[in-house]
């Protein structure tokens, strides 16, 4: 049935969970059957976007969401109220980063908003931001606390992904089992990566346990991630859940696409929390200290900064260690911020050109035959034998292959973030416009 006096809606939100619990995802979710009952009809898939991962205040995964929606615009006002009520119901207030938003887009969306919300995944961005533009197109908003939501609340509706993005299933579980272990058969999850592996993507990690579930106590039970609704509504009916699932949604979102990564900076216009991608050449021989994290300093024509390739990363810390001064690369990475000194912590790491390996030979006695030893530093060499000294003694350079070369690599897949383009995405990216 049509709409007679259809208002296309966009209504995006963000900054309602904390750490112990709330989902942003969710709050959109319980949205649906009440807008449905006020005749909403809606269009297109919910927008989940990832932010800037690297954001200081941020709660979980730095999502936001917006609905996009058709309704009779006698209704808007009760719209508002529903969104109003499941904030105050559901929103986490008593935690200090919890500051919710939500704002109220009625037509289009302006290229303004949509080069708004690309600024908030790929920096750091004021509120006054978001409130300048709110404020000067006239977009009706409701804020919490310091409201510091409305700036991923404007980014999600402004996220149309007109470029490359995937899809994510969410199952969501019954209240009285939030907090408790999640319960999904691994073994199905394992036989679903197995079919779907043309079309979904970090289902499970190197040692096949299950990727699909996170780890705190918001609702959600588990999520697939994928190239089209299909893939992931059919991943859902491969996977055994041993617990009762409450409802389910699939969002159009960035994630898997590197979307967070811009073009390449100099090392002198690193800014603090940002995401960076920066080509130079290594500049130290890399060192693994206790627990395992591996660092090298990378330089440019502007200087010189520090990479590191922490733990969780797993095997790609082999390929850091690998690493030789001159080699030329282009590190991905999070800008953090240590005393004054900043580092660039790696999410994934092209290896352009690797330099010639060389390693020192010393030559035999020509006394003797017996084998040679350095005698100090630029003391020469002398035989272990007969003890022969000679100018004739020099050791010599040959070349080695190095156990590394030109290509991308990433960190094992549990270490991936929710933007990281995994390896089997490669090929797959969308590059079509899409109306939503």
């Amino acid at each position: 049935m049509a709409i007679v006096n259809a208002l296309k809606l966009h209504i995006g939100i963000d900054d309602t969970d904390s750490p112990e619990g709330g989902c942003t995802t969710y709050l959109a979710a319980r949205l649906v059957e009440p807008l449905m009952a006020l005749g909403a009809t809606f269009v297109g898939y919910p927008t989940l976007l990832r932010l800037n991962p690297n954001t200081p205040w941020k709660t979980r995964g730095n999502a936001s969401m917006c609905l996009r929606l058709e309704i009779d615009d006698s209704k808007y006002e009760e719209v508002k109220g529903v969104v109003r009520g499941l904030i105050e119901q559901l929103g986490e207030f008593d935690c200090d980063n919890t500051n919710p938003g939500a704002v109220f887009l009625i037509g289009e969306v302006p290229d303004e908003i949509k080069e708004y919300a690309l600024r908030v995944i790929r920096s750091i961005v004021d509120k006054t931001d978001a409130m300048g533009i709110l404020n000067r197109l006239g977009i009706d908003y409701l804020e919490y606390k310091n409201g510091r939501g409305l700036i991923g609340a404007l980014a999600a509706i402004g996220g149309t992904m007109d470029d490359d993005f995937t899809y994510e299933l969410l199952t969501y579980r019954t209240p009285e089992n939030w907090g408790t272990p999640r319960r999904v058969d691994a073994d199905s999850v394992v036989q679903m990566d197995k079919a779907l592996s043309d079309s979904t993507f970090n289902n499970i990690d190197e040692d096949e346990m299950p990727l699909i579930t996170p780890r705190g106590p918001d609702p959600v039970l588990y999520g697939v991630r994928g190239e089209t609704p299909e893939a992931v509504f059919n991943a859902m009916e491969m996977i055994v859940s041993l617990e009762p699932i409450e409802r389910w949604m699939i969002c159009r979102t960035n994630q898997g696409t590197d979307q967070h990564f811009g073009s390449p900076i100099t090392i002198s216009m690193l800014t603090a929390y940002n995401p960076a991608v920066v080509h130079g050449f290594v500049d130290s021989t890399p060192e693994t200290i206790e627990g395992g994290h591996v660092f090298f300093r990378l330089r440019d024509d502007t200087g010189t900064v520090v990479c590191a390739a922490y733990e969780p990363t797993g095997s790609f810390r082999e390929t850091a260690r690998k690493l030789r001064p001159g080699d030329e690369v282009t590190v991905y990475s999070g800008v953090s911020l240590h005393g004054i000194e900043l580092t660039l912590n790696m999410e994934k790491l092209v290896v352009h050109v690797v330099i010639p390996g060389v390693v020192a030979v010393k030559p035999r006695c020509p006394e003797c035959g017996g084998s040679t030893e350095s005698m100090g530093k630029s003391q020469g060499l002398r035989c272990k034998k007969c003890g022969y000294r000679g100018v004739d003694l020099v050791a010599k350079s040959r070349g080695v292959d190095r156990d590394i070369v030109p290509g991308i690599y990433l960190p094992d897949r549990s270490a991936h973030r929710h933007l990281t383009k995994p390896y089997e995405r490669y090929g797959r990216e969308k590059t079509m416009f899409i109306e939503v």
